[in-house]
């Protein structure tokens, strides 16, 4: 198939697959006597692989790490780079859940009117204590 193709089938652009190839996350694709890149399902499959690893939020670095230990059938390494990756995303969740914890905080503490130097919400970003 195509550059073309293969972004589309894949779900992603076209300038995605160059980079990916450039970053050596894709391997170099055949080329036609024309130079026209040729791939096929290997290509495809590696390339919904990183599209889902990034959803995931690996970043390119890791998915190389991936990409590597799926080929090498290290099951256990590729265990503990999700697990790594699991205990990032639950650490970023309970920080999320600390900042909308006092957002909702200041917000009920804000009567929305008055002077803004009375303002719950701009004293407790400039560090002093809420009225």
């Amino acid at each position: 198939m195509s550059i073309g193709q293969l972004a589309q089938r894949a779900g992603v652009a076209i300038d995605t697959v160059r980079y990916y190839e450039r970053s050596a996350l894709l391997p170099p694709a055949g080329r036609l006597p024309s130079g026209y890149r040729r791939y096929g399902d290997t290509e495809l499959k590696r390339l919904r692989f990183i599209r889902r690893a990034k959803a995931l939020g690996f970043q390119l670095e890791d998915i190389r790490e991936l990409l590597s230990l799926g080929d090498s059938g290290d099951v256990a390494s590729v265990r503990h780079a999700a697990q790594h990756r699991l205990e990032d995303v639950q650490a970023r969740i309970a920080e999320l859940q600390r900042v909308c914890a006092g957002l909702e905080t200041l917000v009920a503490a804000c009567p929305g009117h008055g002077r803004a130097d009375a303002c719950p919400i701009l004293n407790a970003l400039a560090g002093e204590d809420a009225a």
